[in-house]
């Protein structure tokens, strides 16, 4: 028998994805991330005070980029790891066209809910008011990515980086280090020189893929090359001007609502950090999600018993279907603006929709869940767990002559029990094997040893 070597391991695999099992925090986190979007785009929501937008210079969509980056390195490494190059370009082109595919039917929900509503304001903040009065022109720019009704401009911005994503992955196996130096002088120069991609019709991305693509890069940096400085992110070193800058921003940003925080800060400071430029990254922001990160890095370890609480594993559920999730948030803020403005404004129907709409994205995720989980679980169903007659008899057969002649020793006690009948039948029976070159001691041995938990394993 020809012994083959090992087979050797990919070049350049990832180091993470060895033993790396999933991280339900990221799941978690990027549910909540979809809560606070939906309660952020609901307009005057009281909601919005349990999201980060209130709380500091970054929100969501930060730790939503971030968090995508992470899982585009774990899932297209673990892809290239069994299947190739080939098997990574296939899946950034196959997730490219979901993504694609459920903006397009988006967009058109959206003009199908606007319209349905009367059009009015509605038409106008949400940014539809275009697509219905000149569909064919504005669904042309929907499909080449230039047009985007209100709250969807992340799609498109998904769109294009999972069909990047494979050269990004190439270069960050080889070189992490300089490919996030050159994302970072790419955002460095958006900033410089106001780099940006033509839109439609005002030639305007809300998301800037130029400046947005540096938390993603980021994120799938930190699976390839983060094991070598999770221990500085993890030193006082960093969490102490961490928690400085969290509690700089937190002034900041609670003195435009707090009267006595507004004038313990100078106009002159707030004149130079706002308006903060969203649609192109404003530095101030990345640094406060960083700050954010290094203080998850600290608190929330990954078996946190807090995972396991119902509000963590909504989110956890949110997390792993945040693609058909993030579309309901699109649709249940534009179904909660109409609320708003047709029924009341009041506090409890902020309230109500608030609550509500995260209500229907947990129902829709486990639903989701349930779906894609059961007919898994029937393809991997263990063959004792099937609902077969199970034996209610058993006969043990050895051959006599073959277990002396390999000096095996048959219990006295055993032969004695034995109806002649049997003796003969222990005598002539042939030895069994299980498999090519099988070894016949063990073979025979196994019939003296103590018995098996599962009964239905040794029947054969």
């Amino acid at each position: 028998m020809i012994e083959l070597p090992p087979p050797k391991p990919l070049a350049g695999a990832l180091p993470e994805l060895k033993g790396y099992g999933r991280d339900l925090r990221i799941d978690a986190c990027r549910g909540i991330a979809l809560w606070c979007i939906f309660l952020n785009h609901v307009p005057n929501n009281v909601g919005s005070w349990l999201t980060l937008r209130n709380y500091g210079f970054s929100d969501a969509a930060e730790v939503f980029m971030f968090l995508s980056g992470l899982t585009c390195a774990l899932s297209y490494g673990k892809a290239r790891q069994s299947g190739g190059w080939t098997g990574v370009i296939g899946r950034t082109l196959w997730r490219s066209w979901d993504i694609y595919v459920a903006f397009l039917l988006l967009t058109l929900a959206c003009a199908v809910v606007v319209h349905l509503a009367g059009g009015g304001p509605l038409a106008d903040r949400s940014n539809t008011r275009i697509l219905l009065d000149q569909p064919g022109v504005t669904l042309a720019h929907a499909a080449i990515l230039q047009y985007r009704p209100v709250n969807t401009d992340i799609l498109p911005l998904f769109v294009l980086y999972h069909l990047l994503f494979a050269p990004l992955l190439w270069l960050l196996l080889r070189a992490p280090n300089a490919t996030l130096g050159a994302s970072l002088l790419l955002y460095t120069l958006v900033h410089v020189f106001g780099w940006t991609i033509p839109a439609w019709p005002n030639s305007h991305w809300f998301f800037n893929p130029l400046a947005w693509q540096l938390p993603l890069v980021l994120g799938a940096w930190w699976i390839i090359e983060g094991k070598r400085f999770r221990p500085w992110v993890t030193s006082r070193t960093a969490l102490v001007p961490a928690v400085l800058y969290l509690v700089f921003s937190l002034i900041i940003a609670l003195s435009w609502s707090i009267k006595p925080l507004e004038a313990l800060v100078p106009q002159a400071l707030l004149t130079l950090f706002y308006p903060m430029d969203k649609s192109n990254l404003d530095p101030l922001r990345l640094l406060h999600f960083l700050a954010l990160a290094v203080l998850a890095a600290w608190f929330v370890p990954r078996n946190w018993r807090g995972l396991t609480t119902a509000v963590m594993r909504g989110a956890i559920l949110c997390g792993q279907n945040s693609l058909p999730i993030y579309c309901l948030g699109v649709l249940l803020t534009l179904a909660s603006h109409l609320a708003l403005l047709d029924i009341s404004d009041g506090l409890m129907m902020q309230i109500a929709l608030s609550v509500g709409g995260v209500l229907v994205m947990i129902a829709a995720a486990t639903l989701l869940n349930w779906i894609n989980t059961k007919p898994r679980q029937q393809l991997h169903a263990k063959p004792a767990d099937m609902p077969v007659e199970q034996p209610t008899k058993f006969e043990l057969v050895v051959n006599l002559r073959t277990a002396r002649a390999l000096g095996v020793d048959i219990p006295p006690t055993l032969l004695a029990s034995c109806r002649r009948g049997d003796r003969i039948k222990m005598l002539f029976a042939p030895v069994r094997e299980s498999g090519c070159g099988a070894d016949r001691v063990p073979a025979i041995a196994h019939a003296f040893g103590p018995p098996a938990k599962n009964v239905g394993q040794d029947v054969n």
